[in-house]
């Protein structure tokens, strides 16, 4: 996250009207709604591991053990029941 000086980018009033409640402190403000992107979106991440997540269900149903797909999988159990439990 690259900061901004807010006066080179916000009208000198708003600077103003925010120094009202703040000074000299880092503010973070978010993008709007419709712009925010989901964790793993743009990698490509949060579908690898739906996909993961898809193959652990149906190997389960395949008769594959919670322990064997955990070692394969290099996750918990508890992790693997979470996911072999969730809808």
């Amino acid at each position: 996250m690259t900061y901004i000086k807010a006066t080179s980018v916000l009208p000198e009033a708003l600077v103003l009207e925010i120094q009202k409640y703040i000074q000299g402190e880092t503010i973070y403000i978010p993008k709007q709604g419709e712009s925010y992107k989901h964790w793993g979106a743009l990698s490509g991440e949060r579908k690898r591991i739906d996909d993961r997540n898809v193959l652990l269900k149906k190997a389960y149903k395949n008769g594959i053990s919670m322990n064997q797909l955990a070692k394969e999988h290099f996750l918990s159990v508890e992790t693997v029941k979470k996911i072999i439990y969730s809808k």
